[in-house]
């Protein structure tokens, strides 16, 4: 028996005890706290006959193919544009910061209402910037674009912060190196400081996309519940609980969205370990 087996899971002499044996059963409780809910509604789901016949529904596809499309619109968005501000909020000091990194994390912090609010105020036929692009036959509140816009919102500050923790963990060391052997600042991020922050990156990516595949406060309010045009999976869920039917119908939806994030969040981790073998 190793050392490291002997300090986690095995006693030790004279009665004391590993951190396995004190940390396990607590953590056993808080897997169990997870897993309970999931497996229960897999299995009132399973045992209601509700979820073979919404796994054909029109209606259920289009909201799922809905939500698949606008929460990867999401992902690209957030990681073309909140790559290069993660960078400068992680490697360059500059008048603002702090006011910049309290904006960024004020999306995470409020209640997803707020936001649908916020962005209804502002691009709205009557908001702020929505009079301007009225006047250009723009109309932005109601359409798939509001979906897009209200996921982004409240979904590309989990990506920014942990990209910028990634980039702070990269010693600067590294890219001096690459610096004093003729690399250019472009060359150096792409060839030495991306893969160094890449694990991070890709918790961010997928916390970004899970974020956005679960949103429903902001999209109600600044999209509307429209099938086939706003209406998500979250909001085909509210939708049957609104309208009367058999609880058996949203659990029935609320299992096939599990289903279809888990399956896209295997797909995306899979694609971004082969994606962070091909760096150097």
């Amino acid at each position: 028996m190793t050392a490291t087996t002997r300090t986690l899971g095995a006693p030790r002499r004279g009665g004391r005890l590993g951190l396995g044996w004190i940390f396990g059963p607590p953590a056993l409780l808080f897997v169990a706290f997870f897993a309970v809910p999931i497996a229960a509604l897999a299995w009132r789901a399973g045992s209601s006959g509700e979820l073979t016949a919404n796994l054909t529904s029109p209606s259920v596809l289009d909201a799922l193919r809905l939500s698949a499309l606008t929460s990867t619109i999401v992902l690209v968005a957030a990681v073309l544009a909140g790559t290069p501000l993660a960078y400068l909020l992680a490697r360059r000091d500059f008048p603002g910061k702090m006011a910049l990194d309290l904006l960024i994390d004020l999306p995470i912090v409020l209640p997803p209402t707020v936001a649908g609010v916020a962005l209804l105020v502002a691009l709205g036929r009557r908001g702020v910037a929505g009079q301007l692009l009225d006047r250009w036959g723009v109309d932005v509140a109601f359409t798939t674009t509001a979906v897009v816009l209200a996921q982004l919102f409240v979904s590309a500050p989990f990506y920014i912060r942990t990209a910028k923790a990634g980039f702070e963990s990269v010693e600067p060391v590294y890219e001096g190196v690459a610096s004093t052997l003729g690399a250019s600042p472009l060359r150096t991020f792409f060839r030495v400081t991306l893969p160094l922050a890449w694990p991070s990156l890709v918790a961010g990516a997928i916390l970004c996309w899970a974020r956005a595949l679960s949103e429903l406060g902001a999209t109600l309010i600044f999209a509307g519940n429209f099938e086939g045009r706003t209406r998500t999976m979250p909001l085909a869920i509210i939708n049957a609980f609104d309208s009367g039917k058999s609880i058996d119908v949203p659990i029935a939806l609320s299992v096939i969205l599990v289903a279809a994030a888990a399956v896209l969040l295997v797909l995306l981790r899979v694609l971004a370990r082969g994606a962070g073998r091909g760096r150097p």
